[in-house]
Parts: C-alpha cells; structure tokens; sequence
C-alpha cells in the first residue's frame, strides 16, 4: 500500500520537473470568461463560442493522441477534451502545457482550459482545449472519504468538498444571517459593530474568556453577549439598533452550545415585550422561509410547524403543574429536593435561580413549539423590567421550539436605580463561587442615570439556524475548536518543524 510521504514525494517531483520546464504551478492570476454551470445549463446560448473554465481535477483519461479531464468548481463539473492537433504545446510566455505534459497531473490538482465550447459524440458538454494552465499543484492526494468525525472536524476543507452537502449547508448558513440582516433592515434598523473586549461583560449568565491588553497594561474579556454595549447606543438617541458577530462564553462544548459563536441581538427604542413577541413572529417566518424553503419542519422527534399561530406559556404555571412548586415562595432546599426527585444535578453552589433554571429546561425539553415562555421571575432575569402588573415576574419572552430556546427577548429595565440593586445582587451570587453570576457594570448604570427610554430587546444565535437544520453545534460551523494536535505522519513529513 502506497503512503502518504511516497505520494507526496512523486508529485513533488512533478512539481520540480513543471518548474524545471519554466512553469510557474501557483500562478498569480487566471483569468475565465465564467463558472462551469453558466456553461453545462447554458450550452445552446454558448456553443461554439470561446470560454475559459478553471477547476479541481477528479478524472484523468488518456488514450494516445486524445485524454479527457473531468473538472469541477463550486457550480458544477465539466470535461476538457484535449487532442493533439487542438491544443497549443508548452508555453513559457503563457505558463501553458502541452499533451506532452500531462502525466505531470493528478488528480486534485487545479488547472484552467481554454478553447471552443462543444458537444462530444457522446453528447457530453466539453471545452475542445487549445490552451491548458496549471493553476495549483497538489501534493496530497484527495481522499475518497474521510474515516471518522474527529478526523472530518479537523480537515473540514477536505470534508466540504467531500461531501457537497457539507459545502451547501454552510450556503445556507450564509442565507440565514443575509436574511436576518434583510428583515432587521428593511424594518428600520441600523446595523452598528460593537466592541468585543470589554472591561467588564454582561448581557448572559456566562463564564467569560480572559484576555490582557499590553496597549493599556490592563486584563479584558472577550464579550459574552451584545447587550450592554447596544443599549448604551439607544441611551445616545438611536432608536432601532442591532448587531451580527461572535460571542465567546467559556463553557463546555454540547450539542447545542459552543464556546465561540455568531449571534444577533437588536434593540428598539419606546417599544415593548408585545411589540417584540410580534415582530420576532413575522421575523422567524421571513428568515426560516428564506433559509431552508419551507416553514414545516421535522426536527429529531418534533414536527414543528412554523407557519401557526404561537401559544404562550406562563412560568410559575409550569413550575407549579410539574413539580408542585410555588416558584416565587418555593425554598432552596425545596427546590435542591425537586432536583434530585427528578434526577437532575445539584452543585454545592446552587442558588434559587440556578435550580428553578434547571427544572424549568427539564420541561423544555419536550416541548414541540414554537411557544413563547412568557411571565418569568425577577431573580432569574436581572436586566429585563419589572411587569406592571406583578412585582414578582419580569416581561421576559423566549421561544420555545424542539425543545430548546431558541432566543431571549424581554422590555429592557431602565430604571437606574433598580438595576443597580440587581447588579449587586447579582455580583454577591459571583462572590459566593457563581462564576456566570453578571458583573457589576457601573458605567452601564451610569448611562441609565442619563436616561435611556423604554425599549424592547432581543437576541439570537446560529443555534437556531442548527436546530432547524437538525445538525449539532459542531457539525452546524465550518471549523469548530479542537484540541490542538498533529500525529505522527504529519510530523514525519516536515522533520525540520518544531511542533509545539
């Protein structure tokens, strides 16, 4: 069996022996008149004419005087039919080969032809080549399929082009968060970047990353939601506002949950819970439509179907319906009892809101949706404003499908006074070992002395775009973190690299 170093070794040499010809194998620049499929799905209205096609070889067939090579680029595959009297010979001046030199490719390589757009006998779609071009020589082999998860996480390049499917399911990535942005624009909100090291983070219960800043000598963390930083922007006069781009919470990874991922999350000026329970209904509609072609989903063991109407569920109802619990009354040790009852963790450092959280998800699970979770308590949710109605809930929205929460909106707390007592409440929980307990952020508060008007907030992540697109966290990014590791045969091909 053929390995790799003898592989790499034998193109190798046929990369030496296309420079020794004077053939420059990475060119700079190629120039073609258009992708494949414009070509294949278009032949009648380009037949004749004279095209340029650039592609990844998959098939090369030579017999005597004639060879054909199959190419592929991200549109689709075609074939270059090469003949002996057709195609020019070697050119220095033009960095092109000859017949003569195609065993001096292989499969993977990249190469560009140019020449008549025909019809073989066959009726097969093929450029009659005069001019072939290597455009990148490659050294290792393509392989045929990847063996297991770990190795098709790692070398994801060669897994997306493996695996089309792979490569399409990240076009609809793109489609998800193109589509996000469209509907958030087309509504009147202005998308503003907002920093993501921060001298304190909050926004989320989360453990954050630590980074330090040689500029100013001082530690800062790499931010774990959007919030703080967008409301500050609705305290300086913007009215609709929103953000795209990564977050980092420094946390296991899980099915649903990574480290680093992308996420939204926009806030609206004199609007409130309602409003946002509305407009995400509509919002959901637009970007999943957009997204995958549909609104009926079959997701692991729910059929959702997102074109009905949304129920709402009350918090403390549940609870109480589930487990008998009196969530607002309920002690800790009542709730640590619930917990084990139903096989639940309990750490040394559950707190009332930590506990009721877990028994809360612990219902979650099972539910189809889409719902709203509606009426939450207060110590559950530190920046979400008082319902007028009851001082004990806070009007927090978050919907409810496959069995996860798939966002978190709620009328923002802008009363400065209030927040500061949940700040500090927040920051005893950190003090007594709660590590994802909020910080105290007292610029934030600041602001809010200044005045920020009534608004309503919301926030997302590409955890719904893996939910409905029914792949795990890992499976749902295109080059998720890994433990850093090389092996042996990696190290055996470059003995003059350190590895670290």
């Amino acid at each position: 069996m053929t390995t790799l170093k003898e592989y790499r070794d034998e193109r190798l040499k046929k990369l030496h022996k296309l420079q020794e010809l004077g053939i420059n194998p990475y060119p700079a620049k190629v120039v073609k008149s258009g992708s494949i499929a414009e070509y294949t799905d278009n032949f009648s209205n380009h037949e004749s004419e004279y095209v340029s096609v650039t592609g990844r070889i998959s098939a090369i067939r030579k017999f005597g005087k004639i060879a054909f090579i199959s190419i592929s680029d991200d549109s689709g595959s075609i074939q270059l039919f090469i003949k002996s009297d057709t195609i020019h010979d070697l050119s220095v001046e033009d960095n092109t080969i000859g017949i003569s030199e195609l065993p001096l490719l292989d499969i993977g390589d990249i190469v560009g032809g140019a020449g008549k757009l025909i019809k073989t006998k066959t009726g097969e779609v093929s450029v009659d080549i005069e001019k072939l071009t290597v455009i990148v020589k490659a050294l290792r082999p393509t392989p045929e399929k990847l063996e297991n998860k770990e190795e098709r996480l790692r070398r994801r390049y060669l897994d997306m082009r493996i695996n089309p499917s792979i490569r399409e399911r990240f076009i609809r990535r793109s489609k998800f968060w193109q589509s996000t942005r469209e509907f958030l624009n087309n509504n009147g909100f202005v998308e503003i970047n907002i920093p993501v090291l921060e001298h304190t983070t909050g926004g989320a219960d989360a453990t954050p990353f630590v980074t330090h800043m040689d500029a100013l000598d001082q530690d800062f963390y790499l931010r774990i939601s959007h919030e703080l930083p967008l409301k500050r922007l609705i305290g300086a006069g913007f009215n609709k506002v929103y953000d795209i781009g990564p977050r980092f919470r420094n946390e296991n990874y899980s099915d649903e949950h990574l480290p680093e991922h992308v996420a939204m999350e926009w806030y609206w000026a004199y609007a409130d819970w309602n409003d946002g329970m509305n407009f995400m209904e509509k919002m959901y509609k637009y970007v999943l439509q957009q997204t995958f072609g549909t609104l009926q989903f079959h997701l692991d063991k729910f059929d959702v179907d997102m074109s009905k109407d949304w129920q709402r569920l009350d918090y403390a109802t549940v609870i109480k319906d589930r487990y008998g619990l009196d969530v607002f009354n309920s002690s800790l040790d009542e709730i640590k009892l619930a917990l084990k009852s139903n096989n639940l963790e309990v750490e040394q450092t559950e707190n009332r809101a930590r506990g009721i959280d877990k028994l809360w998800k612990n219902i979650r699970k099972d539910i189809a949706g889409p719902v709203w979770l509606i009426n939450t308590p207060k110590f559950i949710s530190p920046l979400a404003k008082t319902n007028k109605d009851n001082d004990n809930i806070v009007e927090r929205f978050q919907p409810i499908i496959a069995g996860s929460e798939l966002g978190n909106g709620f009328s923002e707390l802008n009363d400065p006074v209030d927040q500061l007592g949940r700040f500090v409440d927040q920051q005893k929980m950190r003090d007594q070992g709660d590590k994802e307990a909020m910080m105290l952020d007292i610029d934030f508060v600041e602001m809010l002395e200044y005045g920020m008007p009534p608004a309503c907030g919301w926030g997302y992540s590409e955890r719904v775009f893996w939910i409905f697109e029914n792949v795990t966290a890992r499976e749902g990014v295109p080059f998720p973190q890994l433990r850093l590791e090389y092996d042996q045969t990696t190290k055996d091909l470059y003995p003059d690299v350190k590895f670290i």
